[in-house]
């Protein structure tokens, strides 16, 4: 098992309790998959450097997990399957 970081982008316009929702989710599929959730940073609303999808403005997360290799395949094929992810990216820590 490996140590990694998922920082995804969510839809600014989201209500508080979608937002929560989509965060759960991501939590939960990592623990339903043997792995451990560490920490689940909320950044909050940020300007982006380019417009995504039209959208100049998004919620910043940053999940750090414990998991094996398949579960990073797996958020990866989840959020990007999500329409209120508007971008993710998932790195191995050193």
């Amino acid at each position: 098992m490996a140590k990694y970081e998922m920082l995804y982008l969510l839809n600014s316009e989201l209500s508080e309790e979608a937002r929560e929702a989509e965060m759960k989710k991501y939590a939960d599929i990592v623990t339903s998959m043997g792995g451990t959730v560490e920490s689940t940073d909320k950044w909050g609303v940020r300007k982006t450097a380019y417009p995504i999808k039209f959208k100049t403005e998004a919620f910043f997360v940053l999940m750090t997990f414990v998991a094996d290799g398949s579960v990073v395949t797996e958020l990866d094929r989840i959020a990007g399957i999500s329409g209120e992810v508007l971008r993710r990216m998932i790195t191995k820590v050193a």
